[in-house]
């Protein structure tokens, strides 16, 4: 059994060492030996990636938010974006952002080992924090390569519309290798806010979408807002996305990635906790989205689409970090109160900064107030099986946990923030970020792409051979193109 093996390594790794001088990983072979491997190595890698493809899937959710969010001219531009994040992440967090976050001792400030998932060693050693899984390291990088690429996705929500393409590809590399792997690693990579202070944060309240949430600002306050967003009296003006249903669809995806996201995290399938995790998480979500929609009734009097959507997104967000250290009535409080927060804060934060899909408060201001919320509601036999900090203020009489839940958050932020304002103020003054007053007007389909998401709307009929009958009512079923007018008007 062990000759097969080696043979089969040998023959599958010889056209991978035409490029890279590399030996074989020390991770599923070695431990074969003459027997195969434990059947619970196999059960849990296979949980493990299955979360890992539930996560991936969120791209998609992404996808359909972003462009029912979006106008018409800008809905086929979020698909070359997703696509090429997606790509750019997957390489260098392979390449260097797995190491830079989990291939360190306990306490570390920076990973030293595990470039390109070779040479590490024991891998139960080398990477200490998963230790207590037995599922390979392959399948433990793909579930956290996913993480990364989540993270980014959220960056990219807040600066629809009016971003150049290229500054996509340029911030992904500086996010994906360093700023994420690092700030991550900090949180729940066995790194040092994790391991000395004592920070909980079961899946990435903080560790995903606070990073995301922050990199996101540091863009905004560079880039600016779209044109017409706000009046000459310096008002916000609506500028309402094209697709609800896609937008809803989206939703319901992001809501199905979760049960990945944080059940995934305790990277086993045979504990019996995975379960515990998928009930916390879905309560929380369906509390957020009924205070929600609520709160947006008591200021506006509608019950407003855009903000049910945030609502479970925010309560999502919230429950991350305490999907793993709470029972579900906490849960369910946890979420109710993120639905709250979101509504709030896209209203105060629309005032200044223009973030489309509101992100800033669904992934920021939520991000803030899961990550606190475990010092307040962290069961303390939760604390203890996950062996990270201990309960929370109402079991123990205690802030401590609070404390440290706390300077978690201003750490991470600071860095993230720092880091991203410096990386996009360069990218800023060298290559630029914005795309001209004109091309924004055409659309970034066809001024970045040269094509159009919705052709049959935009294009001249003549030229739409092959479509048949253009929609009633639109520029192309009158025979003409779109016409560009310097007075950008919203949609109504």
């Amino acid at each position: 059994m062990r000759r097969s093996l080696t043979a089969r390594a040998l023959m599958f790794g010889s056209l991978a060492a035409l490029m890279v001088p590399a030996t074989a990983s020390a991770d599923v072979y070695d431990r074969a030996g003459s027997t195969g491997l434990l059947q619970s190595v196999g059960i849990n890698s296979m949980w493990v990636v299955v979360a890992g493809c539930l996560v991936m899937f969120m791209q998609a959710g992404f996808a359909f938010l972003e462009i029912g969010f979006s106008r018409g001219k800008n809905a086929g531009t979020i698909v070359a974006k997703i696509l090429v994040n997606f790509s750019i992440a997957a390489i260098l967090y392979w390449a260097v952002g797995f190491a830079f976050a989990f291939g360190g001792d306990l306490g570390h400030v920076i990973g030293t080992h595990g470039f390109f998932l070779r040479d590490y060693g024991d891998p139960q050693a080398a990477f200490p924090i998963m230790g207590f899984s037995n599922a390979t390291i392959e399948s433990k990088f793909f579930f956290q390569f996913v993480f990364c690429a989540v993270s980014l996705a959220i960056v990219w929500g807040t600066t629809l519309e009016r971003v150049k393409f290229g500054v996509y590809v340029l911030y992904a590399i500086v996010f994906s290798a360093l700023i994420y792997p690092i700030a991550s690693g900090w949180v729940f990579g066995g790194g040092w806010l994790q391991v000395n202070v004592g920070m909980q944060d079961f899946a990435g309240s903080t560790a995903v979408h606070l990073i995301g949430a922050t990199g996101a600002l540091a863009a905004l306050l560079h880039l600016g807002p779209r044109k017409g967003k706000y009046g000459p009296d310096g008002k916000p003006r609506a500028i309402p996305g094209h697709n609800m249903p896609l937008f809803g669809l989206g939703i319901f995806i992001l809501w199905l990635g979760w049960f990945g996201f944080n059940p995934g995290s305790t990277l086993n399938a045979l504990d019996g906790r995975f379960p515990e995790v998928v009930l916390t998480t879905n309560i929380a979500a369906a509390g957020g989205v009924l205070t929600a929609v609520a709160t947006a009734f008591w200021k506006t009097k509608t019950i407003d689409i855009g903000m049910a959507g945030n609502g479970a997104i925010a309560a999502l967000v919230a429950i991350t970090a305490p999907s793993g250290y709470v029972v579900p009535w906490a849960a369910l409080v946890i979420g109710m109160v993120a639905g709250v927060i979101v509504v709030l804060g896209v209203y105060a934060i629309d005032k200044y900064i223009d973030d489309p899909v509101g992100a800033l408060s669904a992934h920021g201001l939520a991000g803030i107030w899961g990550t606190l919320a475990c010092g307040i509601f962290t069961h303390p036999d939760l604390a203890s099986f996950n062996t990270v900090g201990q309960g929370g203020l109402i079991y123990t009489g205690s802030f401590e946990q609070l404390g440290r839940q706390a300077l978690g958050v201003v750490t991470v932020f600071a860095f993230v923030f720092v880091a991203s304002y410096i990386v996009f103020g360069v990218i800023k003054a060298t290559y630029g970020m914005r795309v001209s007053e004109e091309e924004e007007l055409a659309g970034l389909d066809i001024s970045e792409h040269g094509m159009y998401g919705y052709p049959e709307q935009f294009i001249p009929a003549p030229e739409l051979v092959g479509y048949g009958a253009a929609p009633q009512g639109t520029a192309a079923a009158a025979g003409v193109g779109p016409i560009a007018t310097p007075t950008e008007v919203p949609a109504t």
